[in-house]
């Protein structure tokens, strides 16, 4: 009937992780500008590897890469409040979160 209705398989997953973090590269690489941009393409590159290791402990029937997604999310959303709080102080300190304004703290 229609294949494309049918139960998602291994292959689906690690492409849909190859395609978040070729957006997640690319948002890298065409924004250098913005600091918020980039640490959101970070996240979204941690996401996708996130992906793929629970895609591979579904497939392999094993907890190892669910359990290595809980250590990697926790170290992420503590490296994302440490991470905004640094811009916060940026932004009061310099005016901008550009990344070409942060030239000026060098000491």
């Amino acid at each position: 009937m229609l294949s494309f209705l049918a139960e998602p398989t291994l292959t689906h997953y690690l492409v849909l992780g190859a395609i978040l973090f070729a957006i997640s590269i690319a948002g890298i690489f065409l924004n250098r500008r913005n600091v918020l941009i980039l640490l959101m393409a970070i996240e979204l590159m941690l996401l996708a590897v996130n992906l793929n290791f629970v895609a591979f402990a579904s497939h392999l029937g094993d907890m190892a890469g669910q359990v290595f997604v809980f250590f990697i999310l926790t170290v992420a959303a503590a490296e994302s409040a440490i991470g905004l709080a640094i811009l916060v102080l940026l932004f009061r300190n310099v005016g901008s979160i550009d990344v070409e304004d942060l030239g000026e703290l060098k000491g």
